[in-house]
């Protein structure tokens, strides 16, 4: 079994400098550096496949730069990506709406629209 990762794109078979992983919610496709692990809903792609990446039309393609010198992980690296997962599983709960004297009415939103409690109640 070979250790290097090879470019997830079909009959490619070049080395993966790249990783790319979408935000869904976000309408995003995000492409950074190679992952330090294979992860199962990510893409490793080679330098002409990173480079040629398009996203469908109204979804965009942030690009992150990848450092010059050698990956080191810190603890603070693994403890905000432990905090990203948990932010991300986290269920959606009501936000606090503020009305217009400045008064907080306990609201809720769901797609495009929004739920406020009337000031009365």
């Amino acid at each position: 079994m070979s250790s290097v990762r090879r470019c997830s794109r079909t009959a490619c078979g070049r080395p993966a400098v790249a990783t790319l992983t979408y935000v869904y919610a976000d309408s995003t496709a995000v492409l950074g550096p190679l992952a330090t692990y294979a992860e199962p809903h990510c893409y490793d792609l080679c330098a002409e496949h990173a480079e040629r990446l398009t996203a469908p039309r109204g979804w965009e393609v942030v690009r992150l730069a990848a450092e010059a010198g050698p990956l080191r992980r810190s603890s603070d690296d693994l403890e905000a990506l432990a905090n990203a997962v948990r932010e991300a599983a986290r269920p959606q709960t009501p936000r606090q709406v503020r009305g217009p004297e400045g008064e907080s009415n306990e609201g809720g939103r769901r797609g495009h629209l929004r739920v406020l409690r009337s000031p009365d109640n």
